[in-house]
């Protein structure tokens, strides 16, 4: 019954999304997604804690034992976790078809629209892990050695085999990646804007979408290719990886400095800017999709397993753009499966917008 909910909740927003695309940005869009994470996060933890409260009351009266309150704690803490992830999905939904959208050109971005401002500024403060930075737009004239930024990059998945990706076994353009998350970015040099070092927490979503009715097989030694007996539907049969990742980038931000009474003020994201680095991970979880028609009825099957993927992610990335939007590349430097005789590393490339 969850997952209907889940699935009606998800389709009522696609038609949504498209009835509203041409009057809101991709700007103001993400980050009401961003803003709406965060409150789900934020209300769960709260009734936990007060549930978790609740119990340890219950103990001091004498009303239960310890060790049937950690058993509760345990069960309220399980149904906690389940409840972020089922509204986590709807919104992680909300996202791949924004980027959907933003990809078929229903949505128009303009980073410069003076309309989005006060939105910037609400939207900013609820996205900020460490510090408060409404005073950052409450004075214009001042800018904080740290800020915080809402990244959000989405485009083109393949793999690399025999160091080419060329006539690949994968469909180029169905093939495709997202990712999300936090960073702080924190100017290095007192007197210039140039050097910042860029650092956070995000999940990167690889999804590959095989050629000529195939799918992924594990078959005991390795992770194979094989055609699949019944002609699959392109769109809905795919394989895809999460992985949870920290990405550290050396960010060179071409800004120009202000001076106002004999004082620089720095401005960050306000023109050309490039980074160098990359990520490291862990993979939560692998799956394959697959959907088909048999006897005139539509199949869909979800296989979760670990297909031999690796547990562990690291690899390069870089982006250059102007302000708030970026090109993205990044290049897994680890084989994605174990023990394949061929290793296949992951290949991203795409738009990156860092929301300052």
């Amino acid at each position: 019954m969850q997952k209907i909910i889940l699935y009606t909740i998800v389709i009522v927003f696609s038609f949504l999304t498209k009835a509203v695309a041409q009057e809101k940005s991709f700007e103001q869009q993400a980050k009401e997604i961003a803003t709406n994470i965060e409150m789900i996060t934020t209300e769960e933890k709260n009734a936990l804690k007060k549930e978790v409260e609740a119990i340890d009351f219950k103990v001091k009266e004498g009303k239960i034992t310890a060790e049937k309150a950690q058993e509760l704690k345990a069960k309220i803490a399980q149904e906690r976790a389940n409840n972020i992830e089922t509204k986590v999905a709807i919104e992680e939904a909300k996202l791949a078809q924004l980027v959907q959208d933003k990809v078929d050109g229903k949505i128009a971005f303009s980073s410069s629209d003076k309309k989005d401002e006060n939105l910037k500024k609400k939207t900013i403060s609820i996205l900020d892990i460490s510090m408060n930075n409404d005073s950052i737009y409450k004075n214009s004239k001042r800018e904080y050695r740290t800020t915080s930024q809402f990244v959000f990059a989405g485009g083109m998945n393949n793999l690399v085999t025999d160091g080419a990706v060329a006539n690949s076994d994968f469909m180029y353009q169905r093939s495709a990646f997202y990712e999300w998350g936090i960073t702080l970015k924190t100017r290095l040099l007192q007197n210039s804007n140039l050097l910042h070092l860029k650092y956070g927490l995000g999940f990167q979503y690889n999804m590959l979408r095989a050629t000529d009715n195939r799918i992924f097989v594990d078959t005991g030694r390795e992770t194979v290719l094989e055609t699949y007996p019944i002609t699959v539907k392109n769109s809905h049969t795919y394989f895809k990886n999460v992985y949870f990742v920290l990405p550290v980038h050396l960010e060179f931000d071409f800004s120009k400095t202000e001076e106002k009474d004999g004082k620089k003020i720095f401005k960050s994201q306000q023109g050309f800017r490039f980074g160098l680095g990359g990520f490291a991970g862990v993979n939560t979880n692998s799956k394959q999709f697959i959907k088909y028609e048999l006897d005139g009825k539509k199949v869909e099957q979800k296989i979760k397993a670990d297909f031999n993927v690796n547990d562990f992610t690291y690899g390069l990335s870089t982006y250059i753009g102007y302000r708030s939007t970026s090109l993205y590349v990044k290049y897994d430097l680890n084989p994605m499966f174990k023990n394949n005789n061929i290793d296949q590393n992951n290949v991203s490339l795409g738009l990156r917008f860092d929301f300052n």
